[in-house]
């Protein structure tokens, strides 16, 4: 089965929820589709959303919650579907 790397165009920090009381974007195992948000990026307040950029299941995250990322760095991985 193919796979599909989730990258982050951008450094800052990764959230996989919008706000430290919602519930998380997508989880492991979740049928996911190329414009699905599977997270947030924060640089300097600003917040961009992070999507699959393929259909596919996702098999799991990288990075945890809270994580500095930096641009290029795999943040999830899809089985392509």
């Amino acid at each position: 089965m193919a796979e599909h790397n989730v990258i982050t165009p951008l450094p800052g920090t990764f959230y996989r929820k919008a706000t430290p009381e919602s519930a998380n974007f997508v989880e492991a195992g979740d049928q996911v589709g190329a414009d699905t948000v599977i997270g947030l990026i924060e640089v300097m307040k600003q917040f961009s959303e992070l999507t699959a950029g393929a259909s596919g299941r996702l098999n799991a995250f990288l990075v945890e919650d809270g994580d500095p990322v930096e641009p290029g760095q795999v943040v999830a991985s899809l089985d392509l579907i």
